[in-house]
């Protein structure tokens, strides 16, 4: 079961990287590229699956942390989702939705790696 958890986490860390990676890499004309919608749903998924493995694993846990983290999780999918159609139409993709998916996913980032 430790291993699947790891698992799991090597693909969430990587599902951020997709996000985040790709906002800084195109920082100078923002988007929102398909991979980036394809990184959130990848974290969204792991995420369910590793709140799922908690209590299997007698972990102790911060829902509340982990409320927040969904929270926000969701609203990185949504955004990315809308950036991905106008993308994939030829239509400009407002800076502040760029912004809005990669801060976002930064700033979940930051929940979980700073908030004990």
């Amino acid at each position: 079961m430790n291993i699947l958890y790891n698992i799991l986490v090597f693909l969430h860390i990587v599902g951020a990287a997709m996000i985040v990676g790709i906002w800084i890499g195109q920082m100078k004309k923002p988007t929102v590229h398909p991979r980036q919608f394809d990184g959130a749903m990848l974290q969204l998924l792991t995420g369910i699956a590793l709140m799922g493995l908690i209590p299997a694993l007698d972990m102790d846990a911060n829902y509340a942390k982990l409320g927040i983290k969904f929270a926000i999780g969701l609203a990185v999918g949504v955004l990315a989702f809308i950036g991905r159609r106008k993308y994939k139409k030829g239509e400009a993709v407002s800076t502040g939705l760029a912004h809005g998916v990669g801060g976002l996913a930064l700033l979940n980032i930051a929940i979980a790696t700073l908030w004990q």
